[in-house]
């Protein structure tokens, strides 16, 4: 029998079985077009940037994200670091000017340019001037700063790859409402973050992923877990939860199990197996003359003829 299709030379988009599978039993034509945009993207594009490619408006490709999300077919959306309001643009003479009237800004321009490899925009030393200036972040935060962004885009992206000055701005942003503005805040968060990138890989195996290193999704996971103040034993006990239910591993799933247990106080596997092998509550007392008493008082007043 000839193929219906027509094939064209292009490049193809591949769609796993469970995908498939998931958008036709869910049914909603906009999710599997935005899907296959996506696809087509290879995952590197935000959802709501392909309005325009599909003509859609802001509500119709929201709502089809949303089912993608719902679907697990998307990555569970976190929250950007965004400031309260609007931070300001900087125009090119007010850059300019506080390079000429601040030192400590000259010398931190220099410092992240030598940190990153490379000259600094214009947009760029805006972005720069909106931490140090905008936020009131201190120089030595900035730079700290800088380097852990640095750092970090490597570890996850390979050795020579560096962040953009908007990715660390980002980060700036969330820095400024832990309040880490100090040397030694910035520092105290640093060693707390490193901890935890040190007991990244338990988790993992305890997840049974192996030795491979976290996806940027799955890492946010593992790290509130540790902030919940869970350990991989228990973070163990509740994919096994996971998998008895799912029959894979889901991780919002398995988010939503550790989120009760943390609700109830419940951390380790001890706590947890405590509160399972807590005897049940003793039913209440049958009332008085047995359940039933008013049916024998209605049998009674029938065979009387009342």
């Amino acid at each position: 029998m000839s193929s219906v299709l027509l094939h064209t030379a292009e490049e193809a988009v591949t769609l796993s079985a469970q995908a498939v599978r998931r958008l036709l039993e869910r049914g909603d034509g906009d999710a599997a077009l935005l899907y296959l945009a996506l696809l087509r993207h290879h995952g590197s594009t935000p959802p709501r940037s392909l309005a325009g490619e599909l003509r859609w408006d802001r509500g119709r490709i929201e709502a089809a994200e949303a089912v993608l999300r719902e679907l697990e077919l998307l990555a569970p959306q976190a929250p950007e670091p965004e400031p309260a309001d609007e931070p300001p643009v900087y125009r090119q003479a007010e850059v300019a000017e506080k390079l000429e009237e601040s030192l400590e800004f000259r010398r931190l321009t220099a410092e992240v340019e030598r940190r990153l490899g490379k000259r600094l925009t214009t947009p760029d030393l805006g972005v720069l001037l909106g931490l140090y200036d905008y936020l009131g972040l201190p120089a030595d935060v900035i730079y700290l700063l800088v380097c852990h962004c640095a750092e970090r885009f490597a570890q996850r992206f390979g050795q020579g790859r560096r962040p953009t000055l908007r990715q660390i701005e980002r980060e700036g942003y969330a820095w400024a409402r832990r309040g880490i503005d100090t040397q030694a805040a910035a520092a105290e968060y640093l060693r707390k973050y490193a901890e935890g990138q040190r007991a990244l890989p338990q988790y993992m195996r305890a997840l049974q992923l192996g030795d491979r290193p976290p996806a940027a999704s799955e890492e946010k996971y593992l790290l509130s877990w540790q902030e919940w103040g869970f350990p991989p034993e228990t973070v163990a006990l509740a994919y096994d939860k996971t998998i008895m239910k799912c029959h894979e591993l889901k991780w919002p799933y398995c988010n939503g199990i550790l989120r009760r247990w943390h609700e109830a106080g419940l951390h380790t596997p001890a706590e947890i197996e405590a509160r399972d092998t807590r005897p049940a509550a003793e039913p209440p007392a049958a009332p008085k003359g047995g359940g039933n008493a008013w049916m024998r008082k209605y049998i009674e007043q029938r065979d009387k003829g009342v």
